[in-house]
């Protein structure tokens, strides 16, 4: 995606999850610092494979790494918003997926920012890559973009 794409729309995006602004995101300059935007994918996501059912952080056989990450900054956030974290999966491999986030002010149409991270799962144990088990790949496909 280059620079010059504009942002995914809200409607563009199967799943939401909240997160709330926290004092300490605001850095000197008065707005979220750029590396709490990193959290705030990772938080939403996690959060959403858990209460799905397809990640178990303390003893899950499958753990995922982070191998790819990126953001596109749209609008200046600071504390305190609540904002809504768009999901959404653009691709689904063996034992990879990359997943699309879109940062929203409450409420609003056009993201304040737009991120990506590529999840390779691995076994917890020897950390290889392994296939994606079922009930993770059918958690992922209802938040399938394009869908």
């Amino acid at each position: 995606m280059s620079d010059k794409t504009p942002p995914r729309p809200r409607a563009a995006y199967r799943h939401f999850a909240p997160i709330q602004t926290r004092w300490m995101d605001n850095d000197v300059y008065g707005h979220v610092n750029n590396v709490v935007y990193y959290s705030f994918f990772d938080t939403a996501v996690n959060r959403f494979l858990i209460e799905g059912g397809a990640l178990d952080i303390h003893e899950g056989e499958v753990i995922g790494l982070v191998v790819e990450t990126g953001c596109r900054y749209f609008a200046s956030l600071a504390f305190p918003e609540r904002l809504e974290a768009g999901i959404g999966v653009s691709h689904i491999g063996r034992s990879s997926v990359r997943y699309e986030i879109g940062l929203f002010m409450e409420g609003e149409h056009t993201p304040a920012a737009e991120g990506h991270f590529v999840h390779v799962y691995v076994d917890r144990q020897d950390r290889r890559p392994t296939s994606l088990p079922e009930r993770f790949r059918n958690l992922l496909e209802t938040i399938r973009l394009g869908a």
